[in-house]
């Protein structure tokens, strides 16, 4: 198989050259994307490269990470690549590790592989705890979101797709910023790709993040919201129905009824200093029981649900 790498850059002038060097012989090409950079990578990279798998694509105008990633693939898929592979050009992502992302597609176990670096006990006692608690509440918005109830670290940047997934994406739809990691992870459920998780140390040296959680959170939250919505929809309604699709339903309404009647009875006592009969109360917990139950049972279903058949091979030729 063919694979290529894709390095989206943007000041990232002083890494980008021994990030290059370190990528080994497996990988047939490597696309380095200046993402408009103030820096001028692209023109860097063209005058000092001496690897001959190098090409250069440069943005007009800053499309973001996403934005870049998605170059990258648009001009493996014209190149007739079989495996990308993105890293980081600040050279806080091994190259070394690139034959453990490739190795799950290669074997058919996978359509895409993504970095987690909390695999090792040890690397996460070293990480800030800012990101080991930002880290977990991602992670579980995106196990909402997206569908993949078996994956961690949503945000790590470190990947690999078979470019059947690619030509089955919409690469137009997908966020090309801060949102990148996350949304793909949805559109790569609407196709049941196989998502695996690759065990990998955290880096981080002298880098700053550009991703400030006090300004994406709002967006995060709305965003993982309207996917989560759009998948249930998609997996549930649109495309298939099963028992699942009866339980969240009944399972709301039921958690809605209880609870609306219990606050009005619950109002209407202490306002009347008057207790409520069992018979009452029980008309208020007994629809929350069996509505939490059916919620629950749908999430059950849900987690059972997560893609286990590669796309690649099942569409293949």
């Amino acid at each position: 198989m063919k694979i290529a790498v894709v390095i989206p850059s943007y000041r990232v002038k002083g890494h980008i050259l021994s990030v290059i060097a370190k990528i080994g012989p497996t990988v047939h090409k490597v696309y380095v994307i200046d993402d408009c950079c103030p820096e001028g990578t692209g023109d860097f990279v063209l005058e000092k490269n001496t690897d001959s798998r190098v090409t250069v694509i440069k943005h007009k105008e800053n499309q973001g990470v996403g934005g870049a990633v998605m170059t990258g693939y648009l001009a493996a898929l014209e190149d007739n690549i079989d495996i990308v592979v993105k890293i980081d050009g600040d050279d806080q992502m091994e190259p070394a590790l690139i034959p453990d992302f490739t190795a799950p597609i290669m074997a058919g176990e996978a359509d895409y592989t993504k970095g987690n670096r909390f695999f090792n006990l040890d690397n996460i006692a070293a990480m800030p705890k800012i990101r080991i608690f930002g880290n977990a509440v991602l992670s579980f918005m995106t196990k909402l979101s997206s569908g993949y109830w078996d994956i961690f670290d949503p945000t790590n940047g470190y990947t690999a797709i078979h470019t059947d997934a690619i030509k089955h994406l919409p690469l137009n739809k997908i966020s090309k910023r801060y949102f990148f990691e996350s949304d793909i992870l949805f559109r790569l459920n609407t196709l049941k790709a196989v998502v695996v998780d690759v065990p990998m140390d955290a880096k981080y040296e002298d880098e700053e993040s550009n991703l400030k959680i006090s300004k994406i959170i709002g967006d995060f939250l709305y965003k993982h919201g309207r996917n989560f919505f759009k998948r249930i929809f998609y997996n549930y309604y649109l495309r298939d129905m099963s028992i699942a699709s009866i339980e969240l339903p009944v399972g709301l309404v039921m958690l809605i009824f209880g609870i609306s009647v219990g606050s009005v009875n619950w109002a209407d006592a202490i306002r009347t200093d008057i207790p409520n009969t069992s018979g009452t109360v029980m008309l208020a917990a007994l629809p929350i029981i069996i509505g939490l139950q059916l919620v629950l049972a749908f999430f059950g279903h849900d987690v059972a649900n997560t893609p286990r058949r590669t796309f690649h091979n099942r569409y293949k030729k």
